[in-house]
């Protein structure tokens, strides 16, 4: 049992993991952190590099003894995915995040812990503030933007870096060893809105979908949990049989590659319509229930008139590309690995739609190991959009990284595991985006593994990292670098 943070935060990768807990780092928003770390560098004499993307290099000469070992690059990425509980005051853009403990786990309150990948640079500043552990030449690689576009990883300049070993620490599974991951990219569908004035007799409601679990968009797609904006989509289609009603709002999740927990649509209506919709609600929240009672089972809707009545709605003609959008843009798993059991291989995640001045944003996120399939699943989406007359582009687009079988660096991560614990360690592919990909493209000849600690429920409020499985983790990589004589 670990009994306070201040015990906690002796120990080096802690002490550095609730320092950088302190510095907002959203995506987008990584100025700050990304300077501490040139302060942290310059303070210790070390080289150290701030691209225009605000990415850092830092770099390490080896121990004595480990002039002659290879150049090791050890990645991760500064950013972090921040989602907060409805009704939670934090502003991610200046507050710090409030660390706990319970049982043997970290969290944040309320908001997502920032593990993700916070544990990649914990480990990269206790091995650079570390004067007794035994390493070869270190280049430490953190980047930004990785959570939406991966801007930070596309825009390292390869020639800043002579390591053809590459460390990432961006996985999250302790004893398990990452040796390929998915490709991605990011869609907007961006439908125009025409507004046209509200009924005067009209009654607004806000409808919401809650009480999802959420998740990482690529990791836990395959869990099946519902998806709020989808849900959403659904429902208006269903309501739109029987129901008069216009759309005045509609906004739900955080982040294009986090499952949506909540969605809310403002709608009004008829005061004469109010007691049908609320029956046609019920229906809906029992059929919600069954369906999802192992995955979601807390899933409700909510219904309750807006505090303030909107004097625009939605046209008609916006109102049906809105409710068509929603309702037919794939979602979830849309293909599995015929290679690796059990490993999805394609997916889409609707993660985020918004209501602007002048349109309504879908954003989602496409991922595939199949790099022709994740452009088949985009031009899909594409002709919806096309059908629909709305704009639609893509923002990011990031390789997949593929096994190597003859990886030198996997090797010796397995030699060094079975030596420590006398059994063979689980070697591993995912379906998420992880930069190894980009950098084995920049870089010919790289040769990357991916490690990390137990981390649960990833991209959520309840994100946790396990305290013993960070400091095995740590343990493990330390003792894979004092091999590499």
């Amino acid at each position: 049992m670990y009994d306070s943070l201040q015990k906690l935060n002796e120990i080096p990768v802690f002490h550095f993991f609730s320092e950088i807990s302190q510095i907002p780092r959203g995506s987008g928003n990584e100025k700050e952190i990304s300077d501490y770390f040139v302060r942290f560098a310059r303070k210790r004499e070390l080289e150290v590099i701030q691209d225009e993307a605000l990415n850092v290099i830092i770099k390490k000469p080896p121990t004595a003894g480990y002039e002659h070992g290879p150049t090791v690059i050890i990645q991760g990425h500064m950013d972090m995915v921040c989602e907060k509980n409805v009704g939670t005051i934090h502003d991610f853009n200046k507050d710090p995040l409030k660390l706990r403990i319970k049982d043997d786990m970290l969290y944040a309150t309320d908001t997502t812990l920032g593990a993700d990948n916070g544990v990649a640079v914990a480990y990269a500043l206790a091995l650079l503030d570390a004067a007794n552990k035994p390493h070869p030449a270190l280049e430490i690689v953190i980047t930004t933007e990785e959570e939406t576009t991966m801007k930070g990883a596309l825009s390292v300049d390869p020639g800043l870096l002579e390591g053809k070993i590459f460390v990432n620490i961006d996985s999250e599974e302790d004893n398990k060893l990452l040796v390929s991951g998915a490709g991605g990219l990011q869609t907007i569908l961006e439908i125009p809105l025409i507004e046209e004035p509200t009924h005067e007799d009209y009654v607004s409601y806000n409808l919401s979908v809650k009480g999802l679990i959420g998740g990482h968009s690529g990791i836990e797609i395959d869990q099946e949990r519902g998806n709020a904006i989808k849900l959403i989509g659904r429902l208006l289609y269903d309501l739109s049989t029987n129901v008069n009603f216009v759309i005045q709002h509609v906004r739900g999740g955080m982040a294009s590659n986090a499952i949506p927990r909540e969605t809310t649509v403002t709608i009004a209506l008829p005061e004469g319509e109010v007691g049908l919709l609320h029956r046609e609600i019920q229906t809906w929240t029992n059929t919600l229930k069954n369906e999802f009672a192992i995955s979601d089972p807390d899933v409700f809707i909510e219904l309750k008139q807006a505090e303030d009545s909107l004097s625009t709605c939605f046209s008609e003609e916006t109102k049906r590309k809105v409710i068509t959008s929603l309702f037919v843009l794939p979602n979830g798993i849309q293909s599995m690995s015929m290679d690796l059991k059990g490993l999805v291989e394609s997916s889409l995640n609707v993660g985020k739609v918004d209501t602007t001045k002048t349109s309504i944003i879908i954003e989602s996120d496409v991922r595939s190991s199949v790099k022709s399939r994740k452009y088949a699943i985009t031009d899909q989406c594409r002709l919806i959009a096309e059908s629909l007359d709305c704009n639609f582009r893509v923002t990011s687009d990031y390789p997949e990284w593929p096994y190597n079988p003859d990886s030198a660096i996997r090797k010796l991560f397995e030699k060094v595991y079975y030596e420590r614990e006398g059994k063979n360690i689980e070697v591993t592919s995912v379906h998420a985006g992880i930069e190894c990909g980009i950098f084995i493209e920049k870089i010919p000849g790289l040769d990357a593994i991916s490690i990390g600690p137990d981390i649960f429920d990833v991209h959520t409020p309840n994100e946790h990292v396990s305290i013993p499985s960070m400091l095995n983790n740590w343990e493990y990589f330390l003792a894979v670098l004092k091999e590499m004589k």
